[in-house]
């Protein structure tokens, strides 16, 4: 009964404005992810992509005007940043922050512990170092990746690539509910995007449900979207399956601005204030 529960976990995202200053980026995003599904969320630069995550995050940079996010029917935009970690969501950020001095293995033996009990209070136990070394050694190992990465401090000096494994191996040890992958391909070259790819759909993409925010589609090669959605001017535009994932990639956006040209004009209205600061 748990198992059949814990696959009826639903993402919902209706009528989502967000601005930044004053300044509108998302005009009325309406998405469902459910447990298990993955997402591709493809666009051209400016459209909102990353503020759609952000969003959902909650970033403190980014306010919410209109519309609801639930997880499972819980008011999301209710939460703090960190109980939306807690309860289940996670984002692979396209730009990492740095932490000197906090050891990679500390911060996800934390990390873990909070998501596996999100009622733990600060200076409560956490999972025993025994435990969890070994379980963290196993997920590194699955992943090919050096026992010493985790003695690093996060992110701290580290190449685009390690920072993005950086983040693939949180995802791994984490488990979220709903995972959020921005642009986890970007500055990579092939091969690091292939085993990107690879890695993600290792830590089994299947038990979660992925938005993965993308311009390219070398990413979903080993993570085939169920759906593949088109966002222009703050608005999703079109949905289809991987076939329009492949056909952004092969042939650009020229069709997608040429059918909505309402949300072409908004887009580039996007792109010209975001120059001119």
């Amino acid at each position: 009964m748990k198992a059949c529960l814990a696959m009826n976990h639903i993402l919902k995202i209706e009528n989502l404005h967000v601005s930044v200053g004053d300044k509108p980026i998302l005009r009325g995003v309406n998405l469902t992810i459910k447990h298990g599904e993955t997402h591709a969320l493809m666009g051209p630069n400016g459209s909102g992509k990353s503020t759609l995550g952000l969003a959902i995050m909650g970033h403190p940079g980014y306010t919410v005007t209109e519309g609801s996010i639930t997880l499972d029917g819980e008011d999301v935009l209710a939460m703090a940043p960190d109980e939306r970690a807690r309860t289940g969501i996670f984002m692979a950020f396209q730009r990492p922050m740095a932490i000197p001095g906090v050891k990679m293995a500390d911060f996800l033996r934390h990390a873990t512990t909070n998501v596996r009990n999100p009622d733990r209070k600060e200076g409560e136990e956490l999972i025993p170092m025994r435990e969890f070394r070994k379980e963290l050694k196993e997920k590194m190992a699955h992943l090919r990746m050096d026992v010493e990465f985790a003695r690093r401090y996060v992110n701290d000096g580290f190449s685009g690539g390690e920072m993005k494994r950086a983040e693939i191996l949180q995802l791994a040890m984490l488990q979220p509910k709903f995972a959020v992958l921005d642009e986890t391909d970007s500055g990579l070259d092939a091969d690091a995007v292939r085993l990107a790819s690879e890695s993600i759909a290792d830590i089994g993409r299947e038990k979660m449900g992925l938005l993965i925010i993308t311009h390219h589609d070398k990413l979903l090669v080993h993570n085939p979207p169920e759906f593949t959605h088109v966002m222009l001017g703050g608005r999703l535009v079109e949905t289809g399956g991987k076939e329009l994932a492949v056909e952004l990639h092969e042939h650009g956006y020229d069709r997608i601005r040429k059918a909505y040209p309402e949300a072409e004009a908004a887009n580039q209205e996007m792109l010209a204030e975001e120059t001119a600061v």
